[in-house]
Order: C-alpha cells, then structure tokens, then sequence
C-alpha cells in the first residue's frame, strides 16, 4: 500500500491557504510566509525531499487549477514534472489538464483515492489541495503529515482541520526540528 503524505506550510492557527500569495482567498493573510519570517534555507529541506521521495502528486481541483499554470515549467518543481499525478475533482474534464506536465489522472471520489493507494509505487504526496485534505483526513485515508509551522496566527483563511466531530486520532512523531527563525518542521505518522 501506498503511504499518502498531506505537506503544507501551516500557521498556527491551523490556516493553510494562500501562504504564498495570489488571489485565489479573499482575506487579508495571503503571502504570509514571506511577510516578515526571515528565509533560512535548512527550514524548507523538507520541501526538496518530498520531491526525491514521493512517487506521485496529488491536488485537489483549486490547487490543479493553480500549480498547472506555473510549476511545470518551474526548475525548483522538475521531480514533479515527470512523476504521476493524480487530480480529485468530481467537475474536471480530461479536455481541462494541461498537456507539459506528464501524466495525469482524474480521480472522482474518495473510493478512487484509497483504490489508488493501494497500487504499486512510492508515496502520494498531496500538496496545498486545503479542501480535499480535510475530506481525506475525515475519511482516514491520509497516513502522514509534514508541516512546516510558521510562527504566527492569521485568524482567518482555510484551516487545515475540519470541524467534523471524528474520534480522536493519535500520531507519532517520526521528526520535530525548530529552525532559527520560528519555524518548526512536524513530520507525524498516522496511528492506526
């Protein structure tokens, strides 16, 4: 079985939308990772990783929307240009996927999702996709998280979590770091 990895840049607070900027939230708080956190290379090691490891990337249909316009043609993104992606959207036509960015399959459901985990190959990481990652996290698909916790509350934006009554889920921690600038790297498996 496939691990499925949730990565996100996370506020305190919990927000993951919008850490880079754009128009795509309506609040203030969009680029708030590169307002007033100073860069330190070895906090975003985990970022260069991911790409090594995973074995395919997976978007919710907002965050395809967003990175197909830009990380195919991105240098820091060639790993993923060439690896297996997968795109949950229940509206997404095939004739709406780029065509420089490899393969790429169109998942309709949650059942389409575990399916894909149980084939052959390394990790599924998910990336940004806030909406899709709380359906996942509800339906117990994902089996590990990397967060990078930025030093700051936002208080408003997309939240990492949902609200749904769920029982409690525990993690273990596989790796825990602080970096010089306040940012804190959180890897956690998934207890099952």
């Amino acid at each position: 079985m496939r691990t499925l990895i949730y990565t996100a840049f996370v506020s305190l607070d919990g927000v993951v939308d919008s850490p880079g900027g754009g128009p795509t939230e309506p609040h203030r708080s969009g680029g708030w990772t590169f307002t007033d956190i100073e860069f330190v290379p070895e906090a975003y090691e985990l970022k260069g990783r991911e790409q090594q490891e995973a074995g395919a990337l997976m978007l919710g249909r907002v965050s395809y929307d967003a990175f197909s316009k830009v990380w195919p043609e991105m240098a820091e993104f060639a790993e993923y240009k060439v690896m297996p992606k997968y795109v949950v959207s229940t509206t997404l036509s095939e004739d709406g996927l780029v065509d420089n960015w490899g393969d790429i399959s169109i998942l309709r459901s949650l059942d389409d999702v575990a399916a894909a985990k149980e084939g052959d190959g390394g990790p599924i990481i998910v990336h940004g996709s806030a909406e899709l990652a709380r359906n996942l996290a509800d339906a117990g698909l994902i089996d590990r998280y990397h967060l990078l916790v930025f030093p700051v509350i936002l208080g408003a934006g997309k939240r990492m979590f949902s609200e749904t009554d769920k029982a409690k889920q525990p993690l273990k921690v596989l790796e825990s770091e602080t970096y010089s600038n306040g940012i804190q790297k959180l890897v956690y498996d998934v207890v099952r």
